[in-house]
């Protein structure tokens, strides 16, 4: 097999980091390199009075590929994930916007979202790349939705790294393969 032939065997991804650290741009890089038909699931929620966002959004847009197809899920990641194809690279960026826009669910129902998630990835036919914020690099959140948004969020890339193939982490201007690099720890039980 040539590098130019699409790969058989399905990758689960994870890209993890702080802001501004370039882990949506090596996500990207990793999709295009695939072979496979890039379908970028963007989280995010389109607020068209936050001039400041959209501009965000706007640049996310203009990096990737016209040949890649965009579909807007904030919600309902769990079947797309299930509608994949082996001929698809969906790329999921991010987990912490999505973390963000399910903060209401009660814990029960945080805990089987997530639950369907995890199973759903570890089925999956496509190759699935996931962007994952770090947030609990910093002080302890000062508000009880801060530090929800941070326990989720953080035990979510924790459950998806425990399943992924690969996992990076992007800082400082470099990606790291952590896969290589660290030893994988147990799941807490919690």
């Amino acid at each position: 097999m040539t590098n130019s032939e699409p790969t058989t065997s399905r990758q689960l991804i994870l890209v993890t980091g702080p802001a501004r650290s370039g882990k949506s741009e090596w996500a990207e890089t990793l999709a295009a390199g695939s072979g496979k038909q890039v379908i970028y699931v963007a989280t995010g929620q389109v607020d068209r009075a936050d001039l400041e966002w959209l501009r965000r959004l706007e640049q996310h847009r203009n990096r990737r590929s016209v040949d890649w197809k965009t579909l807007e899920v904030p919600i309902e990641l769990s079947p797309v994930v299930r509608a994949s194809q082996p001929s698809d690279c969906l790329l999921i960026d991010s987990l912490g916007t999505w973390t963000a826009n399910l903060l209401e669910q009660e814990a029960a129902v945080w805990a089987t979202t997530q639950q369907d998630l995890l199973a759903c990835l570890k089925s999956a036919e496509a190759d699935v790349i996931l962007v994952g914020e770090e947030t609990g690099w910093g002080v302890v959140p000062a508000y009880p939705a801060g530090r929800l948004f941070r326990d989720r969020l953080g035990t979510l890339v924790r459950h998806i790294g425990a399943i992924a193939d690969t996992v990076y982490l992007a800082t400082g201007g470099y990606a790291l393969n952590l896969s290589t690099l660290g030893t994988r720890l147990p799941l807490a039980k919690n």
